[in-house]
């Protein structure tokens, strides 16, 4: 079994923006498959198990008007 993470610094910095890009999140992830750390500096959206390019994940996040870089 995969078990890849891929990991991102984004600007979601508080449950309201998670929220809104939850929907387009697990839309293109799937529902469960990530999850956003907004204790940390980098608030970091990490994606588990997925064969989505890192490209779309920031596009996802770029679309609801949030930043967002691989890292």
């Amino acid at each position: 079994m995969d078990h890849t993470t891929n990991q991102f610094k984004t600007n979601l910095n508080c449950s309201s923006c998670v929220g809104k890009v939850t929907a387009d999140l697990n839309e293109a992830l799937g529902e469960g498959q990530w999850t956003v750390d907004t204790s940390v500096s980098d608030k970091i959206l990490t994606v588990k198990n997925t064969n989505v390019p890192a490209e779309e994940v920031v596009n996802v996040i770029k679309k609801k008007g949030f930043k967002a870089e691989s890292l």
